[in-house]
């Protein structure tokens, strides 16, 4: 299971930080991350780290902003948001799978979601 917390609103240029915990049995290689929606729109990619030491991988849209990491002694994630944007407003979604696969950046690829959570910037 995963359980996210965090989000809230805040003015364009602000911060905010969620946080994910995944609890029952996972190993150093379990993928987690966040997708994020739009009413009426698809899902979006926004990050996801492989496994307990290895890469993260972001969107381009939040790259340089948005920093993804992993307290492994927790099997918590972090997903620190900075210099937010109106545009980063959506319900973000914490998610996880056991292995690292290419196509990351897929929700289709992930079996395990977190209840969401809503991040709304204003301008």
């Amino acid at each position: 299971q995963l359980q996210a917390s965090g989000g809230g609103q805040v003015q364009a240029g602000g911060s905010l930080r969620l946080s994910c915990a995944a609890s029952g049995q996972t190993t150093s290689e379990y993928v987690m991350g966040w997708f994020r929606q739009v009413q009426g729109k698809e899902r979006e990619f926004v990050a996801a780290k492989r496994g307990a030491y290895g890469n993260t991988r972001y969107a381009d849209s939040v790259k340089g902003r948005f920093t993804l990491s992993r307290d492994n002694a927790r099997n918590t994630v972090y997903l620190q948001m900075n210099s937010l944007k109106p545009e980063d407003t959506a319900v973000y979604y914490c998610v996880g799978r056991t292995y690292w696969t290419v196509a990351y950046y897929s929700a289709s690829q992930y079996s395990n979601w977190g209840q969401g959570t809503q991040v709304t910037v204003s301008s």
